[in-house]
């Protein structure tokens, strides 16, 4: 990519796309074509149609996605894999229709069977059942991601996708009914830590800036401790020490001064499940200049290369694939110009490429990348790690009646490595930086 090419991201307001926004713009990237759901309703294809057609992007990346937690998931189970397939269908056939020279899918590491080896490696896709809680966005993701496959193989596209472990980072999803893990750690704690200091100023601007089942700020004491003690967070209105919290605390003018000077509440957090699931966490900037690093440097032809066993790989085999390597390369540097009697669809479609895929007698499949830190944490060890972080004093305490969901899902990042590219971001360093953007998000 040049830094003056037209790069369309979609989705650039969430968790994902606004770290590959900043990343792209870090790297001098200044031509980023972006639009919300308000301006462009991307499950509308007619919509998409005519955005493609207008705008004429050289590169795309997909980062726009209906998300949530365990709960959303399971709950919103039609709308996961329709909204999904729906934005993918429509972004990924325009993008071919127009010519785009390359396009990053993003998927997710719930595309991996239910009881997957560890770590996961990329070949362990299609396996076996999937979780069944998430099954539905699974699928959707499993889609897109053979959508893009399957149109490079036929039509010579260079559509690729990565499949990101748990993300964390600036402008998370910290909804406490449809979160994920890690943000709702950290609401948590810090909702504990302010009624623990009496410190009915935050919680209310908390409350305002994100309500919990349509209760915010306005709302009475009374309300809010019942909305908290319903997502877990629950004062036993027994002192504690104060020398044991040296946190400042802010007192609400409805509150007796003296009173709140003179003990903090004791509070306890329920958890679901034992704690004893291990899950991997990458910071969203670092899954953003992974994702940057591969639409700078690698090619789908380089990851068929990747799908093909070392021992099936003959001479002739490699020479294929280094011919539809240079080929690749080649687009990318001169624009695709239809002659006046043809699409751009059809002169993107007689490119060589397609026709060198079909003379491997291979199947070239699981060609998408992991992108991760290579190391997992199991949840109680994150748990106690938020609390330090926030500086919540209380009580951690899991509900082992709801379940554990399953105990491990850490992916191999082999591929990525050899790519070139290695996390950097270490694990508490990124929460402690999400923490504080969290809390900047509603403080001004």
């Amino acid at each position: 990519m040049n830094h003056n090419s037209t790069i369309y991201l979609a989705g650039h307001r969430g968790l994902v796309g606004s770290a590959i926004h900043r990343r792209l713009q870090e790297k001098g990237y200044t031509n980023i074509l972006t639009r919300t759901s308000k301006e462009l309703d991307l499950t509308d294809q007619k919509a998409v149609s005519a955005f493609f057609e207008q705008e004429k992007p050289e590169y795309v990346i997909l980062a726009a996605a209906k998300v949530g937690g365990i709960m959303a998931n399971n709950k919103y189970r039609a709308e996961f894999i329709y909204d999904n397939i729906q934005i993918q269908n429509n972004v990924i056939h325009q993008s071919y229709v127009n010519g785009v020279k390359k396009l990053l899918f993003l998927g997710s590491s719930c595309i991996y069977p239910k009881n997957s080896p560890q770590p996961m490696k990329e070949e362990y896709l299609l396996t076996d059942e999937l979780e069944y809680t998430n099954e539905p966005y699974a699928i959707a993701k499993i889609a897109g991601m053979k959508m893009c496959e399957s149109y490079n193989i036929q039509y010579g596209t260079n559509f690729i996708s990565v499949m990101p472990t748990n993300l964390y980072g600036p402008n998370d999803n910290y909804d406490l009914e449809t979160s994920h893990v890690l943000p709702a750690l950290i609401r948590k704690m810090h909702l504990g830590k302010c009624l623990e200091n009496n410190d009915w100023e935050s919680i209310r601007k908390d409350l305002n800036k994100n309500p919990i089942s349509g209760i915010d700020g306005n709302a009475n004491e009374e309300e809010i401790l019942d909305i908290l003690k319903k997502q877990g967070i629950e004062p036993t209105n027994q002192p504690i020490n104060q020398s044991t919290n040296s946190s400042p605390r802010s007192v609400s003018p409805s509150s007796n001064r003296s009173s709140a000077q003179s003990f903090n509440r004791s509070v306890v957090i329920n958890l679901w499940g034992s704690g004893t699931p291990r899950r991997e966490f990458l910071h969203s900037d670092d899954m953003a200049d992974a994702c940057v690093y591969l639409m700078e440097n690698t090619n789908f032809a380089d990851l068929a290369e990747y799908s093909i066993p070392k021992e099936k790989q003959t001479k002739e085999i490699n020479e294929l694939i280094n011919q539809a390597k240079d080929i690749q390369k080649n687009s990318l540097n001169h624009s695709i110009t239809p002659s006046s009697n043809r699409s751009i669809a059809q002169s993107f479609n007689r490119s060589s490429t397609p026709s060198l895929y079909r003379s491997i007698d291979i199947p070239i499949r699981n060609t998408h990348i992991n992108i991760g830190t290579g190391k997992d944490i199991s949840i109680k060890e994150l748990a106690e790690m938020v609390k330090e972080i926030v500086g919540f004093q209380g009580k951690i305490e899991w509900n082992t009646d709801m379940p554990d969901g399953t105990y491990q899902k850490l992916l191999d990042v082999a591929k990525l490595n050899g790519l070139g590219w290695k996390k950097k971001i270490a694990l508490k360093a990124g929460i402690e930086g999400a923490f504080k953007s969290y809390r900047s998000s509603w403080l001004f």
